[in-house]
């Protein structure tokens, strides 16, 4: 049996703090990793939140940088409130544990429904939109042994595949993880679903904004959320280009398991995942394959050791000076379009770690700073 989140651990957020951070990521340019570095370096949201619009200046930004007010935040957090749900910071208890280890984990989910399966051990079943019904049949069975076994099976609300796991763990408790914000769920034909599962023992999870209608390039941060929370992904029916097959190499990035079920080569809908199998995905045939696997993974212990703490918030941090004009020119003259490491930045220009960041930042508020995975960086060029 998988164990469940009676060992969690984190700090609670102060009212005033959510609100701080609930701001910060709202406002431009701010995404989660510019987030944690924002915290790091001026040891609060509060203080984060005056530093930006000199950081975008020195960043050479020509227009002013909009920051979410404080009337942004409270209206948010009403809308929330009304709706039933709340928001879980990063080092709080109930924010999923395996999430906090991936790189730019968002540093508020909004949640709703039964919050102790979002800090169980997961499993993730997606897979085609436009399932067969022995593909069907089969995710509902993997979906039903692994709830059975202590897992929450979390997936993203779509058609086919992931309703199928959806419905076969809403006993043992699912997670629909969302591309647009809560009270936008997508497709419409699922909002009963959704309805079921956050009022049975399921929770519905996002990091987008009240209101916030799912785009196309707002699935694949869904995705992320998906092989974020799980200790592996299992792929059922995808075809050569599916969002499926993005969470999988997001899920291997992360240093997830990630399985796939085989199919018949003559159907579209497994040329996916048989490539996944070639690829070295682990095969699926039954439950215990994928029970088996996990086992390991599934101890509390798991991350905690090498858990990505939260942004600690000590406001009377003493600020370093930012760099001068000579050394700001000599790091932004070091990057370019390519992306290269932090590290390389660093040696190259013989500057202290201090400097980069502090110049990283303003480019980044400047909306000329592009992040990569694997922690790299580039610029956009000024004409």
């Amino acid at each position: 049996m998988a164990t469940g989140s009676a060992g969690r651990t984190g700090i609670a957020l102060t009212e005033k703090q959510r609100i701080a951070w609930l701001r910060l990521i709202r406002s431009d340019n701010v995404g989660p990793s510019t987030f944690r570095d924002l915290i790091r370096h001026y040891g609060s949201a509060e203080a984060a939140l005056a530093a930006l619009p000199e950081l975008s200046q020195r960043g050479g930004s020509t227009r002013a940088i909009r920051i979410a007010s404080e009337q942004d935040a409270l209206r948010e957090l009403e809308a929330a409130h009304r709706f039933g749900a709340r928001f879980v910071g990063i080092g709080e208890p109930d924010y999923p544990q395996a999430l906090r280890e991936i790189d730019g984990a968002p540093p508020l989910l909004a949640v709703k429904g039964s919050l102790p399966a979002a800090t169980r051990p997961a499993i993730g079943i997606v897979g085609s939109r436009n399932a067969s019904i022995s593909g069907a049949k089969f995710t509902a069975m993997i979906a039903r042994a692994c709830g059975q076994a202590g897992y929450a099976v979390i997936s993203g609300l779509a058609r086919g595949i992931d309703t199928a796991a959806h419905r076969a763990s809403l006993e043992t408790g699912t997670i629909a993880a969302m591309a647009g914000g809560l009270d936008q769920p997508y497709p419409p034909e699922n909002v009963s679903l959704l309805n079921e599962i956050w009022e049975r023992n399921g929770l519905a999870v996002s990091e987008m904004p009240f209101g916030w209608e799912p785009r196309a390039r707002d699935f694949p941060r869904r995705n992320r959320l998906i092989s974020g929370i799980s200790l592996g992904v299992v792929v059922v029916e995808a075809a050569t280009r599916s969002g499926s097959l993005i969470t999988a190499r997001l899920a291997g990035e992360f240093g997830r398991l990630v399985f796939a079920v085989p199919g018949s080569p003559l159907d579209p809908r497994c040329e996916g995942t048989n490539g996944l199998l070639k690829d070295g995905a682990m095969i699926v045939t039954s439950p215990d394959d994928v029970i088996g696997a996990l086992r390991p993974l599934a101890e509390p212990d798991l991350f905690r050791s090498q858990l990505a703490e939260a942004p600690a918030e000590k406001s009377d941090r003493p600020l370093s000076l930012p760099p001068d004009d000579t050394d700001r020119w000599q790091i932004i003259d070091a990057l370019g379009p390519t992306p290269v490491e932090i590290d390389d930045i660093i040696r190259h220009t013989g500057l202290s770690v201090s400097s980069v960041h502090s110049v990283l930042l303003e480019l980044d508020m400047a909306g000329r700073l592009h992040r990569h995975p694997g922690g790299l960086v580039s610029i956009s060029m000024l004409d």
